[in-house]
Formats: C-alpha cells, sequence, structure tokens
C-alpha cells in the first residue's frame, strides 16, 4: 500500500465528507422550510436568489457575523466548548456509514466510506452519546433553570430511547447471521447482507422493526413531537436560552446533521443503502440511489413535524417504557427464536 491509498485518498474522502454534510446541512433547512411550506399551504423561501436558493446562504452569513456575546453568569469555558461537543459527534458518526460500493479511479480502488469497523453500530451508539454530553454540558454551564431542565430533559430521553433502538439493533445483527452464519455489527457487510434478494422473508421481518426504529431516532435527534428540551412555550429554548449568534447556530447544526446521520443509517438498515437498479455496472450510480433514498427519509422527518403534535414529557416516558421498550423485547425474542429455528 502506498502513501497516495494510506494517507492522501482518506484525506480527501474525510474532507469531501465534511464539506457534503455542511452543504447537506445548510440544504436541508431550505428543504424543510420547502416541504413544510407546501405542507402548509404557504411559500416558504422565495427571495434571496432563484427560488430562494441562496437563503441559507444568507442565513449563515447572518449567524456568523452576528455580535458575540457571553453572559457574565455562565461557566464561560465550559458555556463556550459546549456547541463544538454536540456538532463534532454528528460529524464523525458518518465514518462507517458506505455510501457506494467500490469504484476505481486511475489505477486505484476507493472504497465510498472512511472506515469499515466490525463494530460499526457500536461505533454509533457510542458517539450518539457523546453528542449528549454538549447538550448537557451547554445546559448545565448556563446557570439558568430554563437551560438545565432543557438538558436533563435530553439525559433522560437519550437514555430512554437507546434502549429500544440498541435492542432493535440486537435483532439485526442477529438477522445477519442467517445470510452469513456469523452476525455482524459492521454497516458496509449489512448492506451487502440484508437485500430482499437473499431472502424475502428475513427482509419483510426486517421491515416490521421500522417503525419502532424510526421513532426512536427522532427521538434521538430531538425533532418534533420529542422536541421537549427546547420547546419553546415551556422551557424558553432549553438548554439553547442562553447561546446566540453562531455559537446558536452550531447546535442548529448539530442537530441537523444527527437528522441526516440517522436517516443514512435507516437507509442502510433498511432500504439496502446504496444497492439500486444499474449499480452493477455503473457503481458510482450507488452514490445516487444513496442519496436519493437519503432525501426521501429526510422528507418522513419533515411529514411527521408538520403532521403530528408535540407530546408532553410524561407521555414521552411513559411511550418509551410502557410501550417501546416491551415491544422492542418482544421483537428481539421472536427474533432468537426465528434465527434458531432457520
Amino acid at each position: 500500500m502506498d502513501w497516495v491509498e494510506l494517507l492522501l485518498i482518506p484525506a480527501v474522502k474525510s474532507l469531501v465528507l465534511i464539506v457534503v454534510l455542511l452543504l447537506g446541512f445548510a440544504y436541508m433547512t431550505y428543504y424543510e422550510r420547502k416541504f413544510l411550506a407546501r405542507l402548509t399551504t404557504r411559500v416558504g423561501p422565495n427571495r434571496a436568489g432563484p427560488k430562494g436558493l441562496l437563503q441559507p446562504i444568507a442565513d449563515a452569513l447572518k449567524a456568523i457575523f452576528k455580535e458575540e456575546f457571553v453572559p457574565g453568569h455562565v461557566d464561560k469555558w465550559v458555556y463556550i466548548v459546549a456547541p463544538a461537543l454536540a456538532l463534532i459527534p454528528a460529524l464523525v458518526a458518518f465514518a462507517v456509514i458506505p455510501i457506494g460500493p467500490d469504484i476505481t479511479i486511475f489505477g486505484h480502488t476507493i472504497s465510498l466510506y472512511i472506515a469499515d469497523v466490525n463494530i460499526g453500530f457500536l461505533y454509533i451508539l457510542a458517539i450518539a452519546s457523546v453528542g449528549t454530553y454538549g447538550v448537557i454540558l451547554a445546559g448545565w454551564s448556563s446557570n439558568n433553570n430554563y437551560s438545565i431542565l432543557g438538558a436533563l430533559r435530553t439525559a433522560a430521553q437519550m437514555v430512554s430511547y437507546e434502549l429500544p433502538m440498541g435492542i432493535i439493533l440486537v435483532s439485526i445483527v442477529l438477522l445477519t447471521s442467517l445470510s452469513t452464519g456469523v452476525g455482524s455489527l459492521s454497516l458496509v457487510e449489512l448492506v451487502e447482507v440484508v437485500t430482499p434478494d437473499r431472502s424475502i422473508l428475513h427482509w419483510l421481518w426486517l421491515w416490521v422493526a421500522f417503525p419502532i426504529f424510526f421513532i426512536c431516532m427522532l427521538a434521538e435527534t430531538s425533532r418534533s413531537p420529542f422536541d421537549l428540551p427546547e420547546t419553546e412555550n415551556e422551557l424558553v429554548a432549553g438548554f439553547q436560552t442562553e447561546y446566540g449568534g453562531i455559537k446558536f447556530a452550531l447546535f442548529f447544526m448539530a442537530e441537523y446533521i444527527h437528522v441526516i446521520t440517522a436517516s443514512a443509517i435507516m437507509v442502510t438498515v433498511f432500504f439496502g443503502g446504496w444497492q439500486g437498479p444499474f449499480v452493477d455496472t455503473l457503481p458510482i450510480l450507488g452514490v445516487f440511489w444513496f442519496v436519493a433514498k437519503v432525501i426521501l427519509v429526510l422528507g418522513l422527518f419533515i411529514w411527521v413535524r408538520a403532521s403530528v403534535p408535540r407530546v408532553r414529557y410524561d407521555q414521552l416516558m411513559s411511550f418509551c417504557w410502557k410501550f417501546l421498550f416491551p415491544i422492542s423485547l418482544v421483537y428481539l425474542a421472536i427474533t432468537a427464536v426465528f434465527v434458531a429455528l432457520t
């Protein structure tokens, strides 16, 4: 392996991934505003550039050049570092998700993922937990009752909904063992194993878990109807009440990149990742199918936001512990029996 494959290609892939995610964040805000406007019979952004396409750039410039202000009562250094702690895990979680098959450029075979680790699922769960620290530290360092309550809600919500999500992921690993003989935690292998071509019955059983997994992802990303850490009618803006300008924008960016990453995980687990027509003859087409599927799932997030009202906090916890957690355990038990009998 020469220095090109050892250093240059991974560096270029990482840089491209970060740029694409940052641009994806900017234009997801545009996609959301346009789609919500369509669902609620409004127009949406239409002033900055053709069809309002420059609106995300205008919003970014406004956030960057807004006056920076640090309240005197906050714990200064933790208050400043917290937005970065929330953003960085959202970016690095994407490293184990394959966005296409291997392609060859100038004689070099390039894998369209940063790393293929055999603990891919565990890596994502661990990184998602680190992102929660940023939110909790933001609430604690703000020295504001609303912020602390928002942070505590975030912690309780993440711990609660990660349990059923983890159980569903264990079930998926069990299902992969039906095709490979050994269960795999690698997302790169999962794309090629869990397809209707291998076993339509296994694939259909996998899809039974999709509603549970999607609800968990809504809670993990604090999206409506589970946006309780920042609910404005109870907590003003929750954990980010004391933040403004670019620091507030970083939290905003972290939330949207989390949603993009969550959509990519669901595409990889349930929609066959980059698999699609004509990928065998033209591998680069896999990237197109992957992006198209991610946009479709992002639309589902936005559709839920426009259709479902925000739940109360007690309803949020009750739904997880009395319904979602037991039903995920039942799904795991049935999957285990299914795998043992097959």
